[in-house]
């Protein structure tokens, strides 16, 4: 609906011209788990997955062909735990979450900056399986 464009544009400009600025990270990503996410336990309690996600570009190269990007995304506690319980590696899915840069020390002189994505939400666009309904029917397949 075009009046509800209208309203979020306006709704964006008031907010970029408040005093003092305004500044948003959000990024929206739909792609495919690389591989099987694994839950980590910190020494903090905290747990953690790290997971790939391949994001396929909305043009093609000059070959004709469509690149991919392999992307990071971290999850943190809960989100961690679902995504760990109910995916597995192919599953397609949409992360809404922000960009956040971790530095490492290579050297005195030189250092390294890697862009990962912080998951705040992800929603499943293909069929979620828990992997223990999986081994289940694996089981069952094997009568």
């Amino acid at each position: 609906m075009i009046l509800f464009g209208n309203y979020v544009i306006s709704f964006l400009f008031n907010i970029i011209s408040m005093k003092g600025g305004f500044m948003f990270n959000q990024v929206s990503l739909v792609g495919r788990l690389v591989q099987d996410p694994e839950i980590k336990i910190l020494d903090s309690g905290k747990k953690v997955s790290e997971v790939t996600l391949a994001v396929r570009r909305a043009f093609k190269n000059m070959d004709g062909e469509y690149d991919t990007d392999f992307i990071r995304v971290t999850l943190w506690e809960g989100l961690a735990e679902t995504v760990t319980s109910y995916m597995q590696k192919g599953t397609l899915v949409l992360v809404i979450g922000r960009a956040q840069i971790r530095r490492y020390d290579i050297s005195e002189e030189r250092y390294l900056n890697i862009i990962e994505i912080v998951a705040e939400r992800v929603t499943f666009l293909s069929n979620p399986l828990r992997k223990e309904d999986e081994s289940r029917l694996d089981d069952e397949s094997s009568f």
